[in-house]
């Protein structure tokens, strides 16, 4: 069935966009706290926020301030780089969330930027019973794989082809769960309909006016973040 989004959401994004994310970099290296402060909305419930591709625990670092500062718990993978997905990523982030899950008696919300929301998508239809719900942050879920400015680099580093990972995937299949995407007309990574999902591939959808890099460090998106997980 043809897409119902206009050509544009539906390709990469354009050179200009692609330059602007570069730029960001730079002060997303600096961000290291939020310059907000949220409403205490978290309760004391665990969140467990899966890094992008090539990113580490360092790039989420003012996004689980935020959360902490809202009454989540944050908690980052622990997991180093995140250099693709491997055979073992969905058995590890299952050790990880199963320990958090004993550890606070219940279900753990997880949100994921880029590449970690897939993971976090994925993992959440494996196992439903430990995942409150899912939030993506600019996830290239849905429509072409290839429709983003990363998938040539990703295949360098991952080795292997974006459309022949190491592991069974079904990306645009709904998780079992709460799933809000957050997505971007400002992406210079990811094209925004694949971000956004088309409805039964996700619950909700929410557009944030920033950036893919920005998606970890603006106060709007983390805002949309806390609002989804609240």
């Amino acid at each position: 069935m043809a897409s119902a989004h206009p050509p544009a959401e539906t390709a990469p994004p354009s050179f200009g966009l692609l330059l602007r994310e570069i730029g960001r970099i730079v002060d997303w290296r600096r961000t290291v706290a939020p310059r907000w402060h949220p409403d205490a909305v978290g309760g004391g419930r665990p969140v467990l926020v899966l890094p992008g591709f090539l990113a580490s625990d360092t790039s989420t670092r003012s996004l689980r301030q935020a959360l902490r500062e809202a009454g989540f718990i944050a908690y980052g993978w622990g997991q180093g780089r995140n250099f693709g997905l491997r055979p073992d990523t969905l058995p590890r982030v299952d050790a990880l969330v199963t320990r958090l899950a004993e550890r606070h008696g219940g279900p753990v919300a997880l949100v994921g930027w880029s590449l970690g929301g897939l993971i976090a998508r994925e993992y959440a239809k494996q196992a439903p019973d430990r995942v409150a719900q899912v939030v993506t942050l600019g996830s290239p879920f849905s429509g072409d794989i290839h429709a983003n400015n990363a998938w040539r680099l990703y295949e360098l580093v991952a080795r292997h082809k974006v459309d022949a990972p190491p592991l069974p995937l079904s990306l645009a299949e709904k998780p079992p769960v709460a799933t809000t995407a957050i997505w971007s007309r400002r992406d210079g990574v990811v094209a925004a309909a694949c971000a956004r999902g088309e409805a039964g591939e996700r619950d909700r959808a929410v557009e944030v006016g920033c950036g893919h890099i920005e998606m970890v460090y603006t106060p709007e998106a983390q805002r949309a973040v806390i609002a989804a997980l609240a």
